[in-house]
């Protein structure tokens, strides 16, 4: 039976899964001999890159020297302005983005590509909606050097085949638009289905980044199966606890998402696992802090001012070094064990559906916005 703690466990090392790169250095995802073709002219204006400059160093750029810094938004003209490493998308962002003006050329560069692609209504409104997602990841990936994570829908959370086919069609959008598809993780929500989707992509090479993931659980059957990258949830962790407990406030030290991700880091590095870890959903610069030293962390645009806008200084927390000794056995995870220990965690298993029933609002929320622009 799987197990979350066992005393002095004698580690031992397994296979390196994926990555032949250190995931802590920030480098742009190789794209082979390929260039990035410029296809088009956007209707976004690129401004140049700026430097962060200061004599004592902020606390972004203090963590900066430990973890790899990657915005969590839809909005590229606030991802231009912090310069990160990377940048995250989710459904609930590209609608939010969807609804702000400056955006607005993009929203009607899907609606007519839809309009000229689609046979009927619906097959123009998936068409359109897929274009938009990937018309936002091409103007994200000209203001980041790294990856742009682009979500698959997250209805198609419990159909693996579907999951995959729609995988590929943005992946064809985004060779159309001229991205490298190096340069782009394939957002999958962390159910037994995505897994196996997660699986498949990367055996063809795609990238993938396991999202909505709560548990250790989750994490071992993301990395038994290659994924690029996870993003285990810190945030959504503590919502649950507060709820359940009734307790205000943890201590940054004692929040159980920062324990969450903490476990699976040490478990990752423990046993030589290179899938990437990135900590995901923070609800203040605490949580962050308490992670530094994190292969990754996706940070909202809000978070990034404040560790921005302070200079007080800070430890690393996070290291292989210190992982080493994780204490827990190495696991292999099939799927009764996966879906029984998902089953047995209560916040792991409300959490993953709640969140696919959020993305899934959202998503129909931006359907709703453009099924008339496609009648008109």
């Amino acid at each position: 039976m799987f197990t979350l703690s066992s005393a002095n466990v004698a580690c031992r090392r397994v296979s390196k899964l994926h990555l032949a790169s250190d995931p802590n250095k920030a480098t742009t995802p190789s794209t082979g001999a390929r260039s990035h073709p410029v296809v088009r002219t956007s209707c976004i204006s690129t401004p140049a890159r700026g430097k962060y400059g200061s004599v004592r160093k902020s606390q972004l750029e203090q963590l900066s020297q430990w973890t790899v810094i990657v915005e969590d938004t839809g909005d590229f003209d606030k991802i231009r302005s912090h310069q990160p490493q990377d940048a995250t998308t989710n459904p609930s962002l590209v609608f939010q983005a969807s609804e702000l003006p400056q955006y607005a050329c993009l929203v009607e560069e899907a609606v007519s590509y839809g309009k000229s692609q689609g046979a009927n209504t619906d097959e123009a409104l998936n068409l359109a909606m897929d274009r938009l997602a990937c018309l936002f990841g091409r103007e994200i990936s000209k203001v980041v050097p790294g990856y742009v994570s682009t979500e698959v829908d997250a209805r198609l959370s419990f159909d693996t085949k579907a999951s995959l086919e729609k995988a590929h069609q943005l992946l064809s959008f985004y060779e159309e638009l001229g991205v490298d598809k190096s340069r782009i993780l394939t957002k999958l929500a962390s159910t037994w289905e995505m897994m196996l989707a997660c699986e498949q992509l990367e055996k063809e090479g795609i990238k993938t980044n396991m999202t909505l993931m709560f548990s250790l659980a989750q994490a071992v059957a993301a990395a038994q199966r290659n994924a690029t990258l996870i993003s285990p949830f810190v945030g959504r962790i503590l919502d649950w606890f507060k709820k359940s407990t009734g307790k205000e406030s943890y201590p940054a030290i004692e929040d159980p998402g920062v324990l969450s991700v903490k476990s699976i880091y040490d478990y990752y590095k423990c046993h030589g696992i290179e899938t990437i870890v990135m900590g995901a959903s923070f609800r203040n610069k605490e949580e962050i802090i308490a992670l530094a030293g994190c292969d990754r962390l996706t940070i909202s645009p809000g978070l990034i001012e404040e560790l921005s806008s302070s200079d007080e200084q800070f430890e690393r927390v996070l290291s292989e070094d210190s992982a080493r000794e994780c204490g827990i056995p190495y696991q292999e995870i099939d799927e009764k064990t996966f879906r029984w220990l998902l089953n047995e965690d209560p916040m792991a298993s409300e959490k993953l559906s709640e969140g696919i029933r959020g993305f899934t609002k959202d998503i129909k929320k931006l359907e709703d916005k453009l099924r008339p622009m496609l009648e008109a």
